[in-house]
């Protein structure tokens, strides 16, 4: 009957409840099951943003959102104007989850938990009657005409509907290829930078709130302006993981080795700190370098930059020559680090590939080769920034497909 159909949902994440939730509002006659292969469920929405859970950005201008995704943000434009991050913040309130917006954007629950997200999702998928079976991976899946057949460690099942929410895990890209997918090959997305110079990295934990990033990679560079941190492998912070999100495919290809260039003082123009530089060594000319730090530097980092410069520390102001100023004002303004790898984000890890996006009818996130299957999440080849934007993809592509599993019309009859 179409008022009683069989879903399978693979993968407990953000996405699959999500979807799981959404068709069950949506059809209540339907029979949902979410499986999970891992043991416990929404395992990445407990660990996202440092155990409170990055929900969405406070970004509502559908136009602007798509901007902060790398790849698939054109794509998204529809999907966002069905369902964006204001939508995904009144959904969480109807349900008594409160959230709140930080300076930059990134929104949180209010009580700093992720498990008010889990605690959430879990009990309106109870109140629903989806049910949860946990250490159940799918083995292997056969398209037949009045369905799917899922094969599980020990029997198999057939469903009507099914709607790969898999993340970035390899049994995802297995079963949408043997259901007839090409796939974007999965490279990371969002990590940090390894720096192999001993004293940067002996630095670890030194932040600056701004400064100026520019990676080249190949002919290519791109450039991004924000907080930076030092850790004791390299380089983090939002301008980091822009750069490696935005040029994931081209670091991959070029194996994690490239030039990043950093303005350490991106609020003044370079002409500005070359004329200071000269006026520190004419008003200063008796202090000793390590004494008369420009702005505000910490002392370590001024130190470790003189050292770059090629300047000792003890020397005086009045002793710098006008070769060496040149050398700290590029120092200051364009010093040159060689990335030598790339280090794992793990709260955030994301992948760029998966199902292409124009492989599926973007208004039901159903296949367009495969009626009767869909896709949401991060097994799409969408993946944004950090700040809140892969979560909403989840909420956003996972709402859309719950809507269309429950709708008993396929793509097929669509057409």
């Amino acid at each position: 009957m179409e008022d009683s159909l069989q879903i399978a949902i693979v993968g407990g994440g953000a996405a699959g409840f999500f979807a799981a939730i959404a068709c069950a509002e949506a059809n209540p006659h339907a029979h949902i099951t979410i499986y999970e292969a891992g043991p416990e469920p929404l395992s990445k929405v407990r660990i996202s943003g440092g155990g409170r859970c990055n929900v969405t950005h406070h970004c509502t201008e559908a136009r602007q959102l798509i901007q902060a995704y790398p790849r698939g943000g054109r794509a998204l434009l529809g999907p966002f104007s069905r369902f964006q991050p204001q939508d995904t913040i009144a959904w969480f309130e109807a349900r008594g989850v409160r959230l709140k917006t930080e300076a930059d954007g990134r929104m949180f629950p209010v009580s700093d938990r992720s498990s008010s997200i889990i605690n959430c999702l879990l009990g309106e998928a109870e109140r629903l009657g989806i049910q949860l079976r946990l250490r159940e991976p799918i083995i292997g899946v056969e398209r037949h005409a009045d369905g799917f057949q899922l094969q599980l460690r020990a029997a198999t099942v057939t469903v009507d509907r099914l709607l790969l929410a898999t993340g970035s895990s390899p049994s995802g890209y297995r079963l949408a290829t043997a259901l007839g997918h090409d796939l974007i090959p999965p490279v990371p997305s969002l990590f940090t930078f390894t720096v192999l110079d001993a004293s940067l990295r002996a630095l670890a934990g030194i932040s600056r709130d701004r400064v100026q990033a520019t990676q080249q990679v190949g002919g290519d560079r791109l450039k991004d302006t924000g907080p930076l941190l030092i850790t004791h492998w390299g380089l983090s912070g939002p301008p980091v993981l822009k750069l490696s999100a935005f040029g994931a495919r081209l670091l991959q290809q070029h194996r994690y080795s490239a030039e990043l260039r950093i303005n350490w003082l991106p609020d003044r123009s370079a002409e500005q700190v070359r004329l200071e530089l000269q006026a520190m060594r004419s008003n200063e000319s008796k202090r000793q370098l390590k004494n008369g730090r420009l702005a505000d530097l910490p002392q370590r980092l001024w130190l470790y930059l003189l050292e770059q410069a090629g300047l000792p520390s003890d020397r005086r102001w009045g002793e710098v020559s006008n070769q060496q100023l040149t050398a700290l004002w590029q120092t200051l303004t364009a010093g040159t680090y060689a990335i030598a790898g790339k280090g794992v984000f793990k709260e955030e890890f994301v992948t760029a590939g998966g199902v292409p996006l124009d492989s599926l009818n973007s208004q039901r996130m159903e296949s367009k080769r495969c009626p009767g299957l869909f896709v949401a999440g991060e097994l799409l080849n969408v993946d944004g920034i950090t700040g809140g934007f892969n979560f909403q993809n989840a909420w956003t592509s996972g709402w859309i497909a719950g809507q269309a599993l429950a709708d008993h019309r396929s793509e097929a009859h669509l057409r």
